[in-house]
C-alpha cells in the first residue's frame, strides 16, 4: 500500500510529542491487524548541528572531529519525525510502555558532516509477536536523489493475544563472546544521552521517574548502548547492522563489552543486555 507523503518545514519539538503520547497512551488498543499511519514524513535540507554532534560523540565515547558520521547518528535526526507519526491519534500502540527491541541499518557510504540531507520517516508494518504487537518503524536518509542510509527499527507494545513464535536463541547466547573491555556506567549516562539526543523518555532519565514507570531505576538508552559498543569498532563507509535490545541496562552499573569478528555484545553479569553483527558490505550500493 502506499504512503502519502508530507513534506515538513522543520523537524518536530520534542518534548511536546512525548507529552501528547503520554496522554494518548491509555487511550491506545494495540493488535497486530490495527490500521496504523500510511503517511511518509519527509524533511529536506536537514543540516548537522556541530556542538550536538560534539556532544553526542562524546557521550558514546565515539572520537570527535572526524570526517564522517556516527553509524547510529541518522537515527538520532530522524527520531522526531518517527516520535510524530508514533504519538499522532491513528498510531495504534502506545507510547508509554514500548520498547525498542531491535534495529537493522544499512549505510551505503560514508555520511559526512557537512552535508544536507533529506530525511524519510514511515511506519512499514505492524506484525504480531508472542508477547503482544511490533511496529517496524523505517528511516531513510538521502543526499540528492540517492539514498546513503536506512534503518528498520522495532518497537514492541506489549499486551495479551500474542500468536508469533518464539525466535530461535542466537549462538551468542550459548557461547558467550570474548570480553574486551568493561565498562562502569554513572547514574547521569541516560540524562546526557538525552541532551545529546533529545530522547528524553523519563525512564532514562532519574530513579524516580522511570519508578513510576514500572522499573526499579534509570536504564540506559538501547540506541546509547548500541552506539557505545559500535564506538569500540573501526569506522567503515559502507556496513550493515543487526541489533537486538535484550534486557534493560541499569544505571549505575557495570556492564562488559565482548566482541569477535563480526559479532557483539554487551553483558551485565550472565545477563545479555545486546548482541548484534556489523559487517563491510562489498557493494556500496547493496
Amino acid at each position: 500500500m502506499s504512503h502519502d507523503r508530507v513534506v515538513l518545514r522543520r523537524s518536530p519539538a520534542l518534548a511536546p510529542l512525548l507529552a501528547r503520547g503520554a496522554l494518548r497512551s491509555p487511550l491506545k488498543r494495540p493488535r497486530p491487524d490495527a490500521r496504523f499511519p500510511r503517511t511518509r514524513l519527509v524533511l529536506p535540507g536537514v543540516r548537522i548541528d556541530p556542538a550536538r554532534l560534539a556532544a553526542y560523540e562524546r557521550v558514546c565515547a565515539f572520537p570527535t572531529g572526524v570526517d564522517t558520521l556516527p553509524l547510529t547518528y541518522p537515527h538520532v535526526l530522524g527520531f522526531p519525525l518517527a516520535m510524530r507519526i508514533m504519538t499522532g491519534r491513528g498510531f495504534p500502540l502506545p507510547l508509554l510502555g514500548l520498547v525498542h527491541t531491535s534495529v537493522e541499518i544499512t549505510q551505503r557510504q560514508g555520511l559526512l558532516p557537512h552535508d544536507a540531507y533529506e530525511l524519510t520517516v514511515y511506519v512499514a508494518e505492524l506484525r504480531p509477536h508472542r508477547r503482544g504487537t511490533e511496529a517496524v518503524v523505517v528511516t531513510e536518509a538521502r543526499t540528492g536523489e540517492r539514498l546513503v542510509w536506512e534503518s528498520a527499527s522495532t518497537y514492541l507494545a506489549r499486551h495479551r493475544g500474542g500468536s508469533a513464535p518464539s525466535p530461535a536463541s542466537p549462538a551468542e547466547d550459548q557461547a558467550p563472546l570474548p570480553a574486551l573491555a568493561e565498562w562502569r556506567l554513572a547514574a547521569d549516562v541516560g540524562r546526557r544521552y538525552a541532551t545529546a539526543s533529545g530522547d528524553r523518555n523519563p525512564i532514562h532519565l532519574h530513579p524516580v521517574t522511570a519508578r513510576l514507570f514500572g522499573f526499579p531505576g534509570a536504564i540506559a538508552h538501547g540506541m546509547w548502548s548500541l552506539a557505545r559498543c559500535l564506538a569500540e569498532q573501526p569506522a567503515r563507509a559502507a556496513v550493515r547492522l543487526r541489533a537486538e535490545f535484550r534486557a534493560p541496562v541499569p544505571l549505575p552499573g557495570t556492564v562488559t563489552y565482548a566482541a569477535d569478528g563480526d559479532r557483539f555484545a554487551l553483558r551485565g553479569g550472565k545477563r545479555l543486555h545486546l548482541v548484534g553483527t556489523v559487517v563491510t558490505t562489498s557493494d556500496p550500493a547493496s
